[in-house]
């Protein structure tokens, strides 16, 4: 079969200690490339303040996935999702040929407007 570009978020509860959530991801990570996936990136966007309230927490730390897998892949990634008490909310995505050029760009930091300020002012 063919492979696409996915993207995946998920929100981690924020009661988690620094290892508690890197193993989490982790353990999603080894999962995608036990079944054949292959991850571009992962991005750990930290803890971050959410609109409104999930399970009465109003922080969790969010996580960003790329990858590249067949579609089947999918269905057994969110099972596990849904099983881990940890995670709070998630969302994947499939990437149109649009959205790989942005994140490709954005990989390389092309809007990263704090580096680009900071630069300015040296």
């Amino acid at each position: 079969m063919f492979q696409k570009n996915y993207e995946t978020v998920f929100i981690l509860t924020p009661v988690l200690s620094e290892v508690q959530m890197k193993d989490t991801v982790d353990k999603f990570v080894d999962l995608l490339k036990k079944e054949g996936a292959d991850v571009i990136n992962v991005e750990n966007w930290g803890l971050k303040k959410m609109a409104y309230p999930i399970q009465k927490k109003s922080t969790g730390f969010y996580v960003l996935v790329e990858f590249k897998a067949e579609p089947t892949l999918i269905k057994k990634l969110e099972v596990e999702l849904r099983r881990d008490e940890k995670v709070m909310r998630f969302l994947t995505t499939v990437l149109d040929k649009h959205a790989i050029v942005y994140a490709e760009r954005r990989r390389k930091g092309e809007f990263n407007k704090k580096a680009e300020a900071k630069e300015e002012q040296a």
